[in-house]
């Protein structure tokens, strides 16, 4: 029985890049904006959820910061890898991951990227649908398959349930037309959302996956695999779930699972973004209609694309403790839609040239950027390589 507040959610900041790294790399004049990355807080994240689920297997979600250097940390640390594309296949491969330990948790993938996987010696597939079940199949019969059925996303912050997740009608159908192919669909998954802060879709998602485990049995398949997929929090404006508190519940609802049964997991933002700061500095400032507006160097389309999702991230300025005002805090690009922050309260004499801090950035920002409007990608410097 949980008593408390304090008993579900973290209500202490949680490790982040020490300030004192970020500082120095402004006094070595380093160019704006840029991405400064601890590696030792990613090893550490990642003993972290090793030590709360010890019998789950973490496996990282590439696609959240493909960095090298990012990856040789959690190969050192035992953490396998999931990838949505074969540019991130390749990747991992550069870097002598082995391909059957690659996991392609793209629930809908092009024949001629599959033909490639297969050809690399990529075994795991997931699907969820009957038509991607026969795609595979037809490019690789020998293929282990991995079924995301439909969960509950309750408590996240960017709900993901919608584009992937087969109901359980669809499972049946899926699993009839596996057992009909005498195909290898051998494990289930499923995704609780995006910074998912309710501990209890966890359980409620491997209750559903025992269900179908038991429809596959009794369709004659062998079950060999439990992904629990991501949505582990990170730390940023409003109280989680720490991965200990997820762990407890993890760890009772697999219990009673055979150790037949492999049990893996694909934290993504969870293993990288408390280890970095995006640092930008402001190139112009404006008064709008009686409303301050802060342009940075780095905007949506150089780091912040998340903020167009409703994702708030802390801001810091060396200007912290003055008078501060309601602000818009907008991007350097030519489009509209360059808009990080409304009614941010930042001090009110920000002014050109003045730099801003924004932590707990390593997830998802370089990833996602991009040289539109000719405007360059952060440059991101590795510390503790």
């Amino acid at each position: 029985m949980i008593d408390s507040f304090s008993e579900i959610y973290d209500t202490h900041p949680e490790v982040s890049l020490d300030f004192k790294f970020v500082q120095e790399a402004v006094r070595n004049g380093t160019t704006t904006p840029f991405l400064l990355i601890d590696l030792d807080l990613v090893r550490i994240k990642a003993r972290r959820f090793k030590a709360a689920m010890p019998r789950v297997q973490p496996h990282y979600a590439f696609k959240a910061n493909p960095h090298p250097e990012i990856a040789k940390v959690l190969i050192e640390e035992g953490v396998g890898f999931e990838v949505a594309s074969i540019a991130e296949l390749d990747a991992l491969l550069e870097l002598n991951v082995p391909a059957p330990e690659i996991f392609y948790s793209n629930p809908i993938k092009s024949r001629q990227y599959l033909q490639y996987a297969a050809a690399k010696g990529v075994q795991w597939y997931v699907l969820d649908s009957v038509d991607e079940l026969r795609k595979i199949y037809s490019v690789k019969p020998d293929a282990s398959l991995y079924l995301r059925v439909d969960t509950q996303n309750l408590g996240s912050d960017w709900p993901l349930s919608g584009k992937f997740g087969a109901t359980l009608t669809e499972c049946k159908e899926i699993i009839q037309e596996a057992a009909h192919l005498k195909a290898d669909l051998a494990g289930v998954t499923f995704h609780v959302g995006s910074q998912c802060r309710n501990v209890e879709n966890w359980h409620v998602g491997i209750d559903n996956a025992k269900m179908v485990f038991d429809l596959m049995a009794e369709s004659g398949l062998e079950v060999r695999l439990l992904n629990i997929g991501g949505g582990y929090p990170v730390r940023h404006v409003k109280p989680i779930p720490s991965i200990e508190k997820i762990g407890e519940s993890v760890n009772d609802a697999i219990a009673d699972l055979p150790s037949s049964i492999r049990i893996m997991a694909e934290p993504g933002r969870y293993m990288v973004s408390d280890s970095a700061y995006l640092i930008s500095r402001v190139v112009g400032t404006a008064v709008r209609a009686g409303t301050k507006w802060v342009y940075l160097d780095s905007g949506v389309f150089q780091g912040l694309m998340e903020t167009h999702e409703g994702f708030q991230y802390e801001v810091y300025t060396d200007h912290d403790g003055q008078d501060e005002i309601p602000c818009t805090v907008a991007g350097p690009t030519c489009d509209s839609m360059d808009i990080m922050m409304r009614d941010e309260m930042l001090p009110a004499d920000l002014k050109e040239g003045d730099y801003v801090y924004i932590p707990n950035a390593g997830a998802y920002t370089t990833a996602y950027a991009s040289n539109f409007n000719g405007f360059s990608l952060p440059q991101v410097y590795i510390l503790n390589k």
